[in-house]
C-alpha cells in the first residue's frame, strides 16, 4: 500500500483537488443560507449565529413552493416523455440492422452535438405561434425534445444487448410489438431507464435559458427563475437565493440517494453494450 500511495500521490492529490473544488460551493451555500443579511463574516466561516429566517421566508413568501410545484410537473412529464417514446423509438433502430437505420442513429447523435441555445430563436417564434409561451407544456415540449436524442442513444445500445429470441418468444405467445416493448424489453431497462432519470431530469431541474424566454408569467415561474429573483436592479439577497436555492437542491439529493445503485449499474452498462 505504501509503494502504491508512493507511486500514485498524485492521483489521490488530484481525487482531493477535485472534490474540495465541488464541495468547497456546497459548503459555501448552506453557511450562506444560515446567515443573517447582518452578517458581514467571509462566505468560508461559520455563522455567528444560526438564523433560520431565511428559510422561513421562502416558504411563507409562497413563492418557492409554487415554483417547486412547476418545476416538479415539467420534469416528471419530460422525463415521461423522453422514456415512452425515446424507447419506442431506440426498440425499432436496436432491432432491425440496416443502413437506414444506422443513418437515423447518425442523424440523432448529431442532433446531440447541436448547442440548444444556437435555435432558441426558431423555437421561441414556433411556440409563438402554436401559443405556447407562459404554458409549462411549451416548456414541457422543448425540454423533450433536446433530451430525446441522448435517451434514444443509450435506449438502443442496451436494447441491442438484450437477445431477440425474447422478441420471437412474445410473438409466438400473441403479443404484438407496441405489448412486447411494455411487457418484456422495458422491464429489463430499470438500470439505463434510472441513468436517463438522474441525467435528464437534473438537467431538467435545473433548465434556466428557455424557461426564461418561454415562461414569462410569475406563477409559472420553475424554481431556477424564482431564485433569480432574488438578484434585481435593486439589491440582491444572497442569503435568501443561497436558502432557496438549498431547497432546490435537497429533492435532487434524495433521488440520487435512492437511485445511485442503479444509475452506476446502468452507466458502466451502457459504455460497454455500447
Amino acid at each position: 500500500m505504501k509503494k502504491e500511495f508512493k507511486r500514485d500521490w498524485w492521483k489521490y492529490l488530484l481525487g482531493l483537488a477535485i472534490i474540495i473544488f465541488h464541495v468547497l460551493p456546497m459548503y459555501v451555500l448552506i453557511v450562506m443560507a444560515f446567515k443573517s443579511m447582518s452578517d458581514s463574516s467571509s462566505f468560508l466561516s461559520l455563522p455567528q449565529e444560526i438564523y433560520t429566517q431565511n428559510f422561513i421566508e421562502v416558504f411563507e413568501s409562497g413563492n418557492i413552493p409554487t415554483a417547486l410545484k412547476n418545476t416538479v410537473i415539467v420534469t416528471i412529464f419530460v422525463l415521461l416523455i423522453e422514456i415512452v417514446a425515446g424507447g419506442l423509438a431506440a426498440y425499432p433502430l436496436s432491432r432491425n440492422k440496416s443502413k437506414w437505420n444506422s443513418r437515423v442513429k447518425g442523424v440523432i447523435i448529431g442532433v446531440m452535438m447541436i448547442p440548444s441555445l444556437s435555435i432558441l430563436v426558431g423555437v421561441y417564434s414556433l411556440l409563438v405561434s402554436i401559443h405556447g409561451i407562459s404554458q409549462l407544456w411549451g416548456i414541457i415540449l422543448v425540454s423533450a425534445a433536446f433530451g430525446l436524442p441522448m435517451t434514444i442513444y443509450l435506449f438502443s445500445n442496451f436494447i441491442s444487448a438484450i437477445p431477440s429470441s425474447l422478441d420471437e418468444a412474445s410473438a409466438i405467445d400473441g403479443c404484438g410489438v407496441i405489448k412486447t416493448f411494455f411487457y418484456i424489453i422495458l422491464p429489463q431497462l430499470k438500470p439505463v431507464t434510472v441513468t436517463v432519470i438522474i441525467l435528464n431530469g437534473v438537467s431538467i431541474w435545473n433548465e434556466y435559458a428557455y424557461s426564461l424566454y418561454i415562461l414569462q408569467k410569475p406563477k409559472m415561474y420553475t424554481l431556477t427563475l424564482m431564485i433569480s429573483q432574488y438578484f434585481s436592479t435593486s439589491g440582491k439577497d444572497l442569503n435568501g437565493a443561497a436558502a432557496a436555492a438549498c431547497v432546490a437542491i435537497f429533492p435532487l439529493i434524495i433521488l440520487y440517494v435512492f437511485l445511485q445503485k442503479y444509475f452506476i449499474q446502468g452507466t458502466i452498462d451502457s459504455a460497454v453494450k455500447g
